[in-house]
């Protein structure tokens, strides 16, 4: 395995990164020939990240310092493991900060960044704050069996915990987790999705109205999640083609979906209001939209043009949870949560639907209309086909023509 397959494949880092830190690696080596009477790794990795601190951005330089740990760690193993804070020096404050800077380093979202160091925060007030450094994979297993056990978590919830645990001990700790299997799993109960007939999805929209009507008609007609309709871009619509373009979507992957004919003229007419929000914002010197990645380093003026602005922006300006900039998000779920929970009840559903149950509905009639389980798994962006399958179990679809003995003429 050379060293770009172990960026890959053993530390999960993005493909798209992968040439970044290649091209860090590269510059360190050129560094130590220029400093040979630089000694350890240690001292010569600090000297490399001071003399990168004047010419580059923070991101930058926390990127390159990443690129050069992992590779003495692939090269030499544990005999020049160089971590960003020594093991002996971590303490739970410095946990949580070098958690931070690991995900922000690998453009994890907010949420995934809250939810993450929520558990290791967790997982230290169950160690009794036991000192990171003595921290064993045991420690591990002991709590994945206490959230099982007697917190009664679901395996959701179980899962969650591991991966921010998994997290913690490969990007901080560089530490490996492996077998787990002494830990008492949650059980995992086999439910099929909710799914809405068409009438039913019909009555819940004719009871939805402006812009949270036309954001529950996407998410149907195109099978989004909802955080995928939230953030969508101007410049992520194509008329043209009838398609919506995903960005990085679950699993970090872009993907093409379905424009409904039906919604063009709708959606025409709310991008000719919100550009006038767009326009008033320039005139006022407000910040751009917030950039993905670290396209906001590369592309500082992107935020402010029309193409990356949110086709559904909130109607107030609010502070930027990483980089505390002023700013124009885009509108939150409990928005459109809160709309189709008051049209569902409206329109006399019984069934225990969300927003999340368009997207499901969606599948599952793609599948009645006849298209072939590969073309859903695209348009859903799962990167499993097995995920995929569950749909076959709702559609209605009965292929042996068997009659209920109910409905039998009698003889």
């Amino acid at each position: 395995m050379d060293f770009r397959e172990f960026l890959l494949k053993k530390q999960h880092v993005p493909e798209k990164n992968v040439p970044y830190y290649l091209r860090w690696v590269a510059q360190y080596h050129t560094f130590c020939r220029k400093n040979p009477e630089l000694g350890t790794p240690s001292e010569s990795v600090t000297s490399f990240v001071t003399w990168l601190a004047k010419q580059h951005e923070e991101w930058q330089v926390l990127q390159a310092r990443e690129a050069v740990r992992l590779y003495l760690y692939f090269t030499d193993g544990a005999q020049h493991k160089v971590t960003s804070v020594p093991n002996d020096n971590h303490d739970w404050k410095t946990i949580d900060d070098e958690m931070t800077r690991a995900l922000r380093l690998r453009h994890r979202s907010y949420r995934t960044e809250q939810t993450y160091n929520a558990w290791v925060r967790r997982f230290g007030r169950f160690l009794e704050h036991k000192h990171p450094g003595s921290i064993e994979q045991s420690d591990v297993e002991r709590f994945l069996s206490y959230l099982a056990v007697e917190g009664k978590v679901s395996a959701s919830t179980q899962n969650q915990a591991f991966n921010a645990l998994l997290f913690l001990f490969r990007h901080v700790l560089d530490k490996s987790l492996s077998g787990m299997e002494a830990t008492v799993r949650s059980n995992r109960p086999k439910r099929l999705p909710v799914v809405l007939s068409r009438g039913e999805v019909r009555c819940i929209l004719d009871a939805m109205q402006g812009i949270t009507w036309l954001m529950a008609s996407l998410i149907y007609g195109g099978g989004l999640r909802i955080e995928e309709c939230l953030t969508l871009r101007v410049k992520d619509i194509d008329f043209e083609r009838g398609f919506l373009t995903i960005r990085s979507g679950k699993g970090g992957k872009d993907r093409q979906t379905l424009l409904p004919k039906n919604l063009m003229e709708p959606l025409r007419q709310h991008l000719s209001r919100i550009r006038e929000i767009h326009e008033e914002d320039r005139k006022n010197g407000i910040e751009g939209v917030a950039m993905p990645g670290a396209l906001e380093y590369k592309y500082p003026n992107a935020g402010k043009e029309w193409g990356w602005f949110w086709v559904f922006p909130s109607g107030n300006l609010s502070a930027d949870p990483v980089s505390k900039i002023i700013r124009r998000h885009h509108m939150f779920p409990t928005t459109l949560q809160k709309a189709f929970k008051r049209a569902a009840l409206k329109a006399d559903i019984a069934k225990q639907a969300s927003v999340h149950t368009l997207r499901h509905s969606f599948a599952a009639h793609v599948l009645e209309a006849g298209y072939d389980i590969r073309t859903l798994q695209e348009l859903l962006g799962h990167a499993n086909l097995q995920t995929t399958m569950i749909y076959t179990h709702v559609a209605v679809k009965n292929k042996l023509g068997v009659v209920s003995p109910l409905d039998m003429e009698t003889a």
